[in-house]
């Protein structure tokens, strides 16, 4: 049935209405909190069995839980760098996890942006581009470590010096971040709580590389560390399955263990990292409550998202990320703004870190960032728009630590519905997947005679994603 003009008038005139609410709202707050290794499906509201995530429920209950968000780069360092400059990892910089604190001091981030259209801006918590603790531009207040941090009595970069802060790290964030909403403000704020968990306590030397420290390396705060005691972990399709077609990863390494059921994570790793999410929880509901308590919590623009995902024994894979497999890329992404976001709405527009800079200049009314790869997710918040991105590109550019990729990493495609990925030193070893038919990814399509266009389309689009733009050429944040 064609479209009358009156639904036409009634669809213009409703996204009108939503673009106009946008500028006649007052500048809201804006929080940002960032969980290390958060998986998409770790959570009470995600579907998970045991977790008990109340708040973080509360938010999905409240707002918006966006169904398809995704890392373009699933590692910490470049992963942040995404979010904070809107930029795929090939054009911000920040490669790898190893040192770059210089070039981190000279992003430009959505907080430099916010911070000269007048915010009162502040970042506590991981930083993690580099071991340099000291303050980056554009940020009024700041606590951060050196590095991966620790988790107890965790050596701070605050007001100017670094000293120890008694207590468990999760907990001293949320404080710092209480007492920060706290202060009195003639102007609008922007927070970005970036915590530590749910990453193992680790210390990081001059090149980069870490090692755990304390037993098991995932540390839960003391009153959490019976709770799920006993929990038996979900098990997705794909848990403990040897990948016989994927010859990157079933290739003989020197030293490490075939992959399958004896190479899969713990379960009480599994329980320990959530026993560190109840931590994050629970801050997160002291935060709701002085938002609350100050009137201000529908003024403030809440997200919660993971920076890269993690394995749980998927193609027998433990305590890793790193990989363009869905357990690595697929992220949680939670915004509860009353003014915009619909109560209980799952946007299923292809979402990505790089579109979370776009984003929140745009909440805030602040100038457009030049040189961005990724949207502002706005219009998801109502509907799709049929313009709307329908592929990206996810890359891993170098790795000193996880010798199953080699050090040059790889490039992938992933659209709606199929999956390429092409590895940079790994000949005949590339991956093609259909995630309609193959959810877990268990059959690769590389080497299939049926599948010889598709091979070809994905290759042709994973070329044009790959293809140089000059900063003019990129879009700016809409």
């Amino acid at each position: 049935m064609r479209p009358t003009i009156f639904s036409l008038l009634s669809a213009f005139a409703f996204l009108l209405a939503a673009s106009v609410s946008v500028s006649a709202e007052p500048r809201p707050n804006i929080l940002l909190i960032v969980v290390d290794d958060l998986r998409f499906d770790d959570f009470g509201a995600a579907g998970h069995p045991f977790a008990r995530t109340t708040h973080l429920d509360r938010v999905a209950r409240e707002g918006a839980q966006f169904k398809n968000f995704f890392a373009v780069t699933p590692l910490c360092s470049p992963s942040r760098a995404n979010i904070l400059t809107g930029q795929e990892t090939r054009h911000h910089g920040i490669l790898d996890n190893t040192e770059r604190s210089p070039r981190s001091h000279t992003l430009a981030t959505f907080a430099r942006s916010l911070h000269a259209a007048g915010y009162n801006t502040g970042f506590i918590g991981k930083w993690h581009m580099g071991n340099d603790p000291t303050p980056r531009p554009g940020l009024d207040y700041w606590v951060s470590m050196k590095g991966q941090g620790e988790v107890a009595d965790p050596e701070l970069f605050e007001n100017g010096r670094l000293a120890r802060a008694p207590g468990y790290v999760t907990d001293i964030f949320t404080q710092r971040a209480v007492s920060f909403i706290q202060q009195r403000r003639t102007a609008p704020f922007l927070l970005m709580l970036s915590h530590k968990a749910l990453h193992p306590n680790k210390i990081q030397s001059a090149d980069g590389t870490s090692q755990a420290i304390g037993e098991g390396g995932f540390i839960p705060a003391e009153r959490h560390r019976t709770l799920y005691a006993g929990a038996q972990p979900a098990r997705r399709g794909n848990y403990a399955v040897p990948p016989k077609d994927k010859p990157a990863l079933a290739r003989p390494i020197p030293g490490l263990k075939p992959l399958g059921p004896e190479t899969v994570t713990p379960d009480e790793t599994i329980r320990d990292r959530l026993r560190m999410l109840a931590a994050v929880d629970e801050g997160l509901g002291q935060i709701l409550a002085e938002l609350e308590k100050q009137g201000t919590l529908n003024q403030t623009v809440v997200m919660v998202i993971g920076d890269n995902g993690y394995f749980y024994g998927e193609h027998g894979l433990s305590e890793e990320r790193r990989l363009a497999y869905e357990e690595s890329i697929r992220l949680p992404l939670l915004v509860r703004y009353p003014p915009l976001v619909k109560a209980g709405s799952e946007p299923t527009g292809m979402a990505l870190t790089t579109d979370l800079a776009p984003t929140i200049v745009e909440l805030a009314r602040a100038p457009a960032m030049s040189g961005i790869d990724g949207r502002s997710l706005l219009p998801l918040f109502t509907r799709t728009p049929a313009d709307w991105r329908k592929s990206f590109l996810i890359e891993y550019t170098t790795d000193i630590v996880f010798p199953r990729t080699l050090k040059m990493g790889y490039d992938a495609v992933r659209t709606e519905r199929y999956k390429f990925i092409r590895y940079r030193e790994l000949d005949g070893m590339n991956e093609l997947y259909d995630l309609q038919q193959d959810p877990f990814e268990l059959t690769n399509l590389m080497d299939s005679p049926a599948a010889t266009g598709l091979r070809q389309q994905m290759e042709t689009e994973l070329a044009r994603l790959l293809a140089p733009t000059s900063t003019a050429d990129r879009p700016a944040g809409r």
